[in-house]
């Protein structure tokens, strides 16, 4: 099936602006994403995400023949991380975020549902190295989770956005941490937690 992107930026401006402030040496603020959950595509099912001055951040475009994936993809539609879901886990369910596009074979991170105590989902690099993973606390079906980091500091958050009901949310992304592979997160957190999901969506 042919996929017709719209004349867009080549990247996000969001992750440029971010760039561009650490290499002038200034203090870089949290970078603050509006999340739709609806495609610019017709017939399509995802996200469209702006940043803060409004411009396309991000988009996902999931089609009728998705077979348990969905790419996150800059304004110019090349794909940032690629999140599958991992067949036949017997520890619960789980989503493998991978780096690039569908040619991707080796996951960077893993994204388990539960994880005991308040949390309600793990991300835990795949490379190993002995590096703590992040938890996941709250509710993404209210839009009201945090992620913290392995010293309990918060380094992303869904926010809801007042009176738009829970199509449209915030997400609040702290200095130093990857933009794209925040929102790769959280497309994941879509599948196990959204209802429907951009997949299940497509078989009910």
């Amino acid at each position: 099936m042919t996929k017709v992107h719209p004349n867009v930026p080549s990247t996000s401006p969001a992750v440029e602006r971010a760039a561009a402030a650490r290499l002038a040496g200034e203090e870089e603020e949290a970078t603050s994403l509006t999340v739709w959950c609806k495609s610019l595509l017709f017939n399509c099912r995802g996200f469209t995400v702006f940043d803060a001055r409004g411009d396309l951040a991000y988009r996902v475009d999931t089609y009728d023949d998705a077979e348990g994936e969905v790419v996150l993809m800059d304004p110019a539609g090349r794909p940032a991380f690629t999140v599958r879901r991992k067949r036949l886990s017997l520890s619960g369910e789980q989503w493998l975020i991978f780096s690039g596009g569908e040619e991707a074979r080796r996951p960077v991170y893993a994204v388990k549902r539960g994880g005991g105590g308040k949390s309600m989902a793990r991300v835990a690099p795949c490379a190993g190295g002995g590096a703590a993973p992040f938890e996941v606390e709250g509710s993404y079906g209210r839009r009201r989770c945090v992620v913290y980091d392995g010293e309990r500091r918060a380094v992303a958050e869904v926010q809801p956005k007042e009176a738009v009901g829970t199509d449209v949310f915030r997400l609040v992304v702290q200095p130093g941490v990857d933009v794209s592979l925040a929102m790769a997160v959280v497309v994941a957190l879509d599948q196990m937690f959204g209802r429907p999901s951009l997949l299940r969506s497509w078989s009910s």
